[in-house]
């Protein structure tokens, strides 16, 4: 049986800030990334949640995932998916067209979209842009068309990836300057890798350099409660404390918190379920977490030193970490002398493992608190064995 958990009330918000912004909110029409961790649910939330939002707000809605084939080139994904929403809009009877008659009170008599151009000609060279086909759209529609990319990131890196930016910023251009257009063009990117999603906003060769970049809104404390309802697991089951207490120190991960569940379901009865849950969640983060410090141990040793100095600044919003001062540091620790044109492929090689996100230009973050949390205890251990515990010995 499959479970999932819907979020309606954050799925009316996220759809009326996109359609309805309202003051300084106007500058999503922009663009709008979000960045989170994989498996924290945001491809459920994005096509069970979300997208229905948006179309019952009446907007005619375009998700793709790029993650769906990555042999695939990004730009051939996205216009299979833009073909097949052109072929449901024209179709009188469709699913998509009858609630975008019903919402927006469309008359068109007994007939679809009709449109002025060959469905099979989107996308073709010398046929029709992406530009063209939702400025149509929003024309006929007289409605918003919001377009969905999820994992992003995946047009990092090749010509096909920027290419289709490029002609999603044209459309966003070409529909939003008018002068009271019928609707407007918006654009979402979500993915699983934070420092890349980051990037597509903040580096000025982007489509969308200046869009607007959040952190994906993570799973609370109503998804525990429906989870311990639905998993019926009678006097094994836990309080709700414990089991947020769990979904937290799992880093908010759903898969995760499911199968320390199904683990509790198999210890015997007559055990206390909270103290069990909270061995079987700690056993379960030493083995994420090995797995996640490994990809750090792959890197160069300044690579580490740098992830270090982040972690032990904050985690997030740390500067100089060019600094002649922190470069004397990486030095100390190295034991040797560590020059400014090192340090730069060092962060970099923390960027592309997902291990560090740039939160603006010589500002770096963790992407992942669990990571640098993981870090910190074997950091600790370390020095402990070696006799150097910054707590001090036990008095």
């Amino acid at each position: 049986m499959t479970m999932t958990f819907h979020r309606p009330t954050l799925a009316l918000d996220m759809a009326e800030q996109l359609l309805r912004p309202k003051g300084l909110q106007v500058s999503v029409r922009s663009g709008l990334f979000l960045g989170g961790l994989r498996r924290i649910g945001k491809t459920t939330f994005l096509r069970g949640d979300l997208v229905p939002a948006l179309e019952n707000l009446g907007a005619i809605v375009v998700y793709v995932d790029l993650w769906s084939n990555t042999n695939a080139k990004p730009t051939d994904l996205l216009l299979a998916e833009v073909r097949k929403k052109l072929a449901e809009l024209q179709s009188a009877d469709s699913r998509a067209l009858g609630l975008l008659k019903r919402v927006k009170g469309l008359d068109l008599g007994a007939a679809g979209f009709k449109l002025g151009f060959s469905v099979s000609d989107v996308g073709k060279p010398d046929g029709v842009t992406l530009a063209d086909v939702f400025t149509a759209l929003v024309e006929l529609g007289r409605t918003d068309v919001v377009v969905i990319v999820d994992e992003v990131q995946h047009a990092l890196g090749s010509e096909d990836g920027h290419a289709m930016l490029l002609a999603l910023k044209a459309a966003r251009d070409a529909i939003n300057t008018r002068p009271n257009p019928p609707g407007h063009f918006l654009f979402l990117g979500t993915g699983s890798h934070r420092a890349r999603v980051r990037e597509l906003t903040i580096k000025g060769n982007q489509a969308f350099n200046g869009a607007l970049s959040q952190d994906f809104p993570l799973l609370d404390e109503d998804f525990v409660k429906w989870l311990l309802a639905e998993s019926a697991l009678g006097r094994r089951e836990p309080s709700l404390m414990a089991a947020f207490e769990s979904f937290q120190r799992l880093g908010r991960r759903p898969e995760e918190l499911m199968k320390a569940l199904l683990a509790l379901q198999g210890v015997p009865d007559g055990q206390d379920p909270d103290a069990d849950l909270r061995a079987i969640t700690e056993a379960i983060r030493q083995s994420a977490a090995a797995l996640d410090l490994a990809r750090l141990d792959q890197l160069s040793p300044l690579a580490q030193a740098v992830f270090g100095r982040v972690v032990r600044s904050g985690g997030s919003g740390v500067r100089r970490v060019f600094s002649e001062a922190t470069l004397e540091e990486y030095g100390k620790e190295l034991g040797r002398t560590v020059t400014l044109d090192e340090v730069q492929p060092a962060a970099n090689a923390l960027l592309d493992a997902n291990l560090l996100v740039r939160d603006g230009h010589g500002v770096y973050g963790v992407s992942d608190p669990f990571v640098a949390e993981a870090y910190q205890s074997r950091l600790a251990v370390q020095l402990k064995l070696a006799g150097d515990d910054p707590a001090g010995p036990e008095v």
